[in-house]
């Protein structure tokens, strides 16, 4: 296509653009004629970004962009595709539209652009099911992106979002967490509407509580995402903070909420195991070290579990490294020597506080009984 052509594209698109977006075309028309192609580039971005261009996107991409696309920066590039796509008649239109966008930019020097475009063929290969493929499309952009020293935010967003959704789809809810809080950790959380953060938020927090190796909230309560879970899904954000404290009596007040969710339905006991083992996390942390001998009797009171079956609630605690000690099962007694460190809420800290207070004074005690007992020792 001429330059001509390219006159006569934009001055029929003129004729379609809203009257706030004139100046635009305006604007594309100049900078193409001087091959201004970096401020061409931002025009076109503004243009993009307005709800209005969407009917006019893909006909602006295919026609008029790609004739200057290896002039332009290609996360640029990749990003005007992106726009164009939501344009496209459906997911397998969109497939094809995204795999060459994809193809055009996998070049030695435009690599991070190869990995933002591969994150969104393998999120559409996604949205058609096509999980195998939708993985080898997040395993190639994943070693490119082992590979980079540094790169932009927004690329490491778009992998995270979809391999998260993609660990998801797998019901692999210990992957969904990590990469989905990697996801959270790229962007800024007032570019997601109110409705996503809670479904992020309400997402997260299943996945915490299914799962069969998480069992430190810690990074998750932490997250401000966590304020989302207001309304009718604000339980969610209690029985999270009931785990994290070990509190079984919040548990059971909380634990009516479970039946409204299909996945949590399906793992009540594995849930159950896990709010006794954060029972007995929480009855070893409230100890001082030298009184963390605990009889089968004690931890039974402390976690409801019946003595028959502490030694198994311990010897699970220990294999998943919640706590390190020893059982001894003649006297039915175990020697806790380290619990796994988490966050703590007030009471928590309080608690810490009191057991500071009280190793000051034991100190002071041994060094007054020290003053006094070897007066004769040190006196001049």
């Amino acid at each position: 296509m001429n330059v001509d052509t390219i006159a006569d594209f934009l001055a029929d698109q003129r004729e379609e653009t809203p009257d706030e977006l004139q100046f635009l075309i305006i604007q594309f028309e100049n900078l193409w004629e001087r091959k201004l192609w970096h401020q061409l580039t931002d025009a076109l971005i503004e243009f993009f970004a307005n709800p209005k261009s969407e009917p006019q996107r893909l006909n602006f991409y295919k026609v008029f962009i790609l004739k200057f696309a290896d002039k332009i920066n290609q996360l640029k590039l990749v990003d005007l595709g992106l726009k164009a796509a939501t344009q496209c008649r459906d997911d397998q239109e969109r497939l094809t539209f995204l795999t060459s966008l994809a193809k055009k930019v996998d070049n030695e020097n435009s690599q991070d652009a190869f990995v933002y475009a591969t994150a969104a063929v393998a999120r559409v290969e996604l949205d058609l099911r096509n999980l195998e493929a939708s993985r080898k499309h997040l395993d190639q952009a994943e070693r490119i992106l082992d590979s980079f020293d540094s790169v932009e935010t927004k690329v490491h967003a778009a992998f995270y979002q979809v391999n998260a959704n993609y660990y998801q789809a797998k019901a692999d809810f210990a992957s969904y967490y990590r990469n989905a809080l990697l996801y959270l950790a790229c962007i800024d959380l007032s570019s997601l509407s109110p409705d996503e953060r809670k479904a992020r938020a309400y997402d997260l927090g299943i996945a915490a509580l299914v799962s069969d190796s998480i069992y430190n909230f810690g990074e998750l309560l932490q997250h401000p995402i966590l304020a989302a879970l207001t309304g009718e899904v604000a339980w969610l954000q209690e029985l999270l903070l009931a785990f994290n404290r070990g509190d079984l009596a919040a548990f059971d007040v909380l634990s009516g909420h479970i039946s409204s969710n299909p996945l949590l339905k399906e793992h009540v006991e594995d849930i159950r195991q896990k709010i006794y083992l954060a029972a007995l996390t929480e009855s070893v942390f409230r100890r001082p070290p030298h009184q963390r001998a605990m009889s089968f009797g004690t931890i039974s009171a402390d976690t409801k579990v019946r003595e028959d079956e502490i030694e198994h609630l311990v010897m699970k605690a220990l294999s998943l490294g919640l706590v390190r000690g020893t059982i001894d099962q003649v006297d039915e007694l175990v020697n806790f020597t380290w619990v796994q460190p988490r966050i703590l809420d007030m009471s928590q800290i309080a608690s810490m506080n009191q057991r500071l207070g009280e190793w000051g004074e034991n100190v002071n005690k041994l060094g007054n009984w020290i003053e006094a007992t070897g007066q004769d020792i040190w006196a001049p």
